[in-house]
């Protein structure tokens, strides 16, 4: 995790006094449950709950005799007995390792999510407010980079708000699926620990029983949250990289917002320059990295084995740090974005008119024409127009085979800018409409 691309409340998550709070409530749970059966006595569980719950964990403490003993676990409840006393012999009693490693990453992928998901539904806000900002403010498509046909600024938004409303519900889904606790013994069988002591555990810690977890949770449900990550950092990309283009001083139609004092360039006093989405780019494969080792992690040896584990202490913090800082950065991207109306139509205009080659064409097989010499006239007139030899609409009107099938003010009725623009209602109806149906049906709004 780096300073720079982390923020307070994701980092937290992560810490190593988050992380023994959590692997000391496993264990309390896991001590409680067994005391319910008999197993160890019940004013044992009590103490082991009044004194862990009070105490502070020395982190430098627990690391001083993992260096001795070299394992974590075993550091962890060697100070945990410290701060108990003999009460803790009655810690872990026919728990593994992996039943503490697991849940823990289990509880703090789930509050990851959380934090992720709260990020999406601000960038989600922001969107659609810019949305309908820009509804029906025209700009120019473009396909291969190429001036296409007309559409609105608003409906670039729209597209993108349902990407990562997709995005959400793909989340919800990899949150489900990560949140499994496993307390299952040695292999998973379960042989010296009762099955009703995982579920007592699962439900204190919000989480589902995992059904078979062979001693570590199966690794195909991280790979599925990591892939989950890469692809909502995939849509960070391709929003940033569209905002990037249409910054270009070529383009200019819309840009990152400019503070006061900011320096765009240390050789170049005029610069205004996207760094803030080119950092998302940046980001963005960072995090879509971290999708590879994750399924790589899923082939373990047998039962268990812990090569997935340096994986999961790296990208575990980094990939959701990462992704939470992402979404806040976009977010704040689309909040306040400048936006420049009149350059998108002078970008309309710039290709005189070439923009309605697809109607003239259409006219023209109404009125019989084939399509091939309706496609050939069309393209007659347009070839010189990037050329800059005159405008489509004169050389249509002054070409003698199109005017065989067209009026003069058939030809015009084809310039009409509006008519690419009567079904945006509907679109938005469609995402927006649909986005309030989604979340009602899962029990969030989007505002």
């Amino acid at each position: 995790m780096i300073p720079r691309y982390s923020r307070p409340e994701m980092v937290a998550i992560w810490s190593p006094e988050t992380k023994f709070r959590i692997w000391f409530e496993i264990e309390a749970h896991a001590t409680s449950a067994l005391a319910d059966l008999g197993v160890v006595p019940r004013e044992a569980a009590d103490i082991v709950w009044e004194k862990g719950s009070k105490a502070t964990f020395d982190v430098d403490r627990i690391d001083a005799i993992e260096r001795e003993v070299k394992h974590d676990v075993i550091a962890f409840l060697t100070h945990l007995s410290e701060i108990v006393g003999p009460e803790a012999r009655f810690v872990h009693q026919g728990m593994t390792s992996s039943d503490v490693l697991d849940t823990c990453l289990s509880v703090q992928l789930a509050r990851a999510s959380d934090i992720l998901l709260a990020d999406i539904d601000a960038l989600l806000a922001a969107l659609k407010r810019r949305a309908y900002e820009y509804k029906l403010t025209p700009t120019i498509g473009r396909s291969h980079g190429i001036h296409a046909e007309p559409v609105t600024f608003g409906l670039k938004l729209a597209q993108a708000y349902a990407e990562f409303a997709r995005n959400r519900e793909r989340l919800v889904a990899a949150r489900r699926e990560i949140a499994t606790c496993a307390i299952s013994g040695a292999v998973g069988t379960f042989a010296n620990i009762d099955p009703s002591v995982e579920i007592y555990v699962a439900e204190k810690l919000g989480l589902a029983v995992e059904p078979t977890s062979t001693q570590v949770i199966p690794r195909d449900r991280h790979a599925a949250y990591f892939s989950t990550l890469a692809v909502i950092a995939s849509s960070i990309e391709r929003l940033a990289t569209e905002i990037r283009h249409l910054q270009r001083s070529e383009v200019y139609e819309a840009e990152e917002f400019f503070s006061e004092g900011q320096k765009g360039s240390s050789a170049m006093p005029h610069k205004r320059n996207p760094v803030l989405t080119e950092n998302l780019t940046g980001l963005a494969r960072v995090v879509r990295g971290y999708a590879v080792p994750a399924l790589e992690n899923v082939a373990l040896w047998h039962e268990r084995d812990i090569s997935h584990s340096s994986v999961e202490r790296v990208i575990g913090p980094d990939a959701t740090v990462t992704l939470d800082f992402a979404l806040a950065r976009l977010a704040t991207v689309i909040d306040k974005l400048v936006v420049y109306p009149e350059n998108m139509q002078a970008n309309l205009d710039k290709l005189g008119g070439l923009v309605h080659s697809q109607r003239v064409l259409l006219a023209l097989t109404q009125k019989g024409v084939s399509r091939e010499d309706a496609y050939r006239l069309v393209q007659r007139n347009a070839m010189p127009v990037w050329r800059g030899e005159g405008d489509f609409l004169t050389l249509l009107k002054n070409d003698k085979e199109v005017r065989a099938a067209l009026t003069e003010a058939e030809i015009e009725e084809n310039f009409d800018l509006g008519y690419h623009l009567k079904h945006v209602d509907t679109i938005f109806e469609r995402v927006f409409g649909a986005a309030k149906a989604g979340a009602a049906k899962s029990g969030t709004v989007n505002s």
